[in-house]
């Protein structure tokens, strides 16, 4: 599948070393572009594909087209491609905060989906919600869910629910990192070395989440087999519960949420 980049940054380069291990894009047949020569080069050295100086041989070249530059900057580029964008092309936004109504005006066209997917991608576990626009087809539906389906889990939503998505699974890896590092450092604190520490709360935070996607039971059914009456674990829990974890998790996505409709407005 030739697949055409606007913007080769780290997201674009997730999608693009993602699609290329599921065999689902030929390096040969795709193109990027980017205003920065060094996004180009790490691009191209992650991925094997060539980027271009200019959106218009982009375009030319590719007929799946994933607008993936900064919120800021997707004006500058609607403006730009207005007059390339023909029927012919399926159009996916993965910009935060970019409505469908917003790239409608900007392109001229309704044959787009916005998606909001997330950066591990990398390692074909993203995390992605889609919504089409009114003129996509129903093949532009199942090629969105393929081309995510293959990095991860993909959800068809309705367009009023991705800043949501945003703020949870967006942005939520940043949170999840910066959980993986504290639980480190606790543990080199407790006396353990910091690679083992860390390797230690990667492993067992995938682990639980796998365990969340497998069984099928509710995070809370899956704490409480853990935490014995009177044991090491309710003991943290406790610690955790003093300190307000669960709520400043609970205003991380909402902050994060906001700031996505803040950018689609702006």
């Amino acid at each position: 599948m030739g697949i055409g980049f606007l913007g080769a940054g780290k997201m674009a380069t997730a999608l693009a070393v993602g699609w290329k291990d599921a065999g689902l894009a030929n390096p040969l047949d795709c193109l990027a572009t980017d205003v920065s020569t060094v996004a180009q080069e790490a691009f191209t050295k992650a991925s094997g594909i060539k980027t271009a100086s200019a959106s218009s041989a982009v375009l030319s070249k590719c007929k799946t087209i994933i607008l993936a530059v900064k919120p800021q900057a997707m004006p500058g580029l609607l403006a730009e491609i207005k007059p390339l964008v023909t029927t012919d092309h399926l159009i996916i936004s993965i910009a935060a905060g970019i409505t469908l109504e917003t790239l409608e005006k900007g392109l001229g066209t309704n044959r787009l989906v916005r998606v909001m997917p997330n950066t591990p991608a990398l390692v074909m576990e993203s995390a992605t919600a889609f919504a089409c626009g009114s003129g996509t087809k129903p093949e532009d539906k199942e090629l969105t869910s393929k081309l995510f389906e293959a990095i991860g889990k993909a959800f068809h939503v309705p367009e009023a629910q991705l800043d949501a998505v945003t703020g949870l699974s967006g942005s939520g890896p940043a949170f999840i990192y910066l959980v993986i590092e504290a639980l480190s450092d606790g543990g080199v604190k407790a006396g353990l070395p910091r690679e083992m520490a860390t390797s230690l709360a990667a492993q067992m935070v995938l682990g639980s989440a796998k365990m969340v996607l497998e069984t099928g039971l509710h995070p809370g059914q899956l704490k409480d087999m853990v935490a014995s009456p009177g044991g090491t674990t309710i003991a943290g829990i406790h610690a955790l519960e003093q300190k307000g974890v669960r709520g400043a998790f609970i205003d991380a996505v909402v902050a994060a949420t906001q700031r996505s409709r803040e950018l689609g407005k702006s």
